[in-house]
């Protein structure tokens, strides 16, 4: 829980606030834009939220920061906050909140299927997303788009007794039991709706998930620049190899897609022809700065 006692200055007076533990993950910024902005690597509260709406987005940020740096002066919560997540995106897909330290605050999300729903990345392990998750159908498969982001899967394992999968290439001690694994550059089929696209770049072992030839689960590959209202990709936090990320990112443009939704950054939804735009213009920046 937040501690008012640690509170950043830079926050605005009000009920909402954020104190001195925040890790900087971003979660809360592109939850709830109106509220909370970043200043010295450290999230604040810029303006108390002013409409129900904003503080539905702000509860929502409070529910998902992996620290718990986000903080009330008044009771924090109320009746059916906790039915605010996961949050329903678009096609059977969700958004999971429940942000876990150990992925450093990555995102996650639930496909909803009748063959059998898809786990994409780890949420924290929270009961109230577990119930959540059972009220939806439980979870099948559980696709782990690189190593950064698997936090609490091991817990979803024994609880779902969910098939996990992961690039070979991501394979480490804390994942050596997965059940499957993805091996080499080629695109794969789950389903005729789903389909694995290799990365590598950030990770070796980095993949996408391509859902109804329309949603994009992106992991750390890609993600939408709020500021600068574009595709981004950062070569700050490119662990493997930015050269590969680099042809990664062309082998996407090969693909249509209307929705990304990543791990770390903000999600975007775009029609196809402008998203096609915006990814040729990321490809050009990311050259340049080779």
């Amino acid at each position: 829980m937040a501690n008012i006692q640690k509170i950043l200055p830079a926050n605005v007076p009000g009920e909402f606030f954020v104190d001195k533990t925040c890790i900087d993950c971003g979660t809360c910024a592109w939850l709830a834009p109106d509220t909370f902005a970043d200043q010295n690597g450290m999230a604040y509260v810029f303006r108390q939220p002013s409409s129900e709406g904003e503080r539905i987005r702000v509860h929502m940020s409070v529910l998902s920061c992996p620290v718990g740096a986000i903080g009330s002066r008044m009771r924090q919560g109320g009746p059916g906050t906790e039915a605010l997540l996961p949050e329903p995106i678009d096609q059977n897909v969700y958004y999971c909140g429940y942000h876990s330290a150990k992925s450093y605050g990555a995102a996650s999300y639930l496909i909803r299927r009748p063959e059998g729903n898809i786990l994409v990345d780890s949420p924290r392990f929270a009961k109230p997303l577990i119930k959540k998750i059972e009220d939806l159908g439980g979870i099948d498969l559980m696709f782990l788009t690189h190593k950064d982001d698997v936090a609490d899967h091991e817990k979803f394992h024994r609880h779902f007794g969910c098939r996990r999968i992961l690039h070979e290439e991501d394979i480490g001690r804390e994942t050596a039991h997965i059940e499957e694994m993805i091996r080499g550059d080629d695109v794969q089929s789950l389903s005729p709706d789903i389909r694995i696209i290799p990365v590598p770049g950030h990770t070796a072992g980095s993949c996408c998930l391509l859902w109804r030839e329309s949603i994009l689960f992106t992991g750390d590959h890609l993600s939408w620049d709020s500021g600068k209202k574009s595709l981004y990709a950062s070569k700050h936090t490119c662990w493997h190899d930015w050269s590969r990320q680099i042809q990664s990112m062309k082998r996407l443009s090969g693909f249509s897609f209307e929705w990304v939704l990543p791990g770390h950054g903000a999600r975007c939804h775009l029609p196809f022809d402008r998203m096609r735009v915006e990814l040729a213009g990321l490809i050009d920046r990311m050259t340049t700065t080779f």
